[in-house]
């Protein structure tokens, strides 16, 4: 199976399920914005607990029902693509926490079909 080794950038946004921009959840937002810069690719992720800046703890147990769960936004890409999303996100964000880290990725390729 072919692989191809590269360095490049995460970018993980730490939002709440209830942040919304333009009238849509700020996630799908988010990531719509990521497709249409022609970004690698986007994953969501919803968290089961956490809490962020207001220390007010949001759960997804049945007695706390929370409609305002913890999302992160990851993407993977190069520094330049990073870049071209960054301004957007200043835009859409009124609280939240963005982080970056450089990473190295290992893609593995599809096998070859046999002939």
């Amino acid at each position: 199976m072919p692989k191809i080794a590269s360095k490049a950038k995460r970018l993980r946004i730490y939002i709440g399920e209830s942040d919304h921009w333009q009238r849509r959840s700020l996630y799908h937002a988010i990531v719509e914005k990521a497709k249409e810069l022609d970004m690698a690719g986007a994953t969501v992720f919803r968290g089961l607990m956490g809490y962020g800046a207001n220390s007010r703890i949001h759960t997804a147990s049945i007695v706390d029902l929370s409609s305002d769960l913890p999302i992160l936004v990851e993407i993977i890409d190069s520094e330049e693509y990073i870049a071209k999303l960054l301004p957007y996100l200043d835009e859409m964000l009124a609280e939240g926490l963005i982080t970056i880290d450089d990473i190295e990725v290992i893609k593995y390729g599809r096998k070859p079909p046999k002939r």
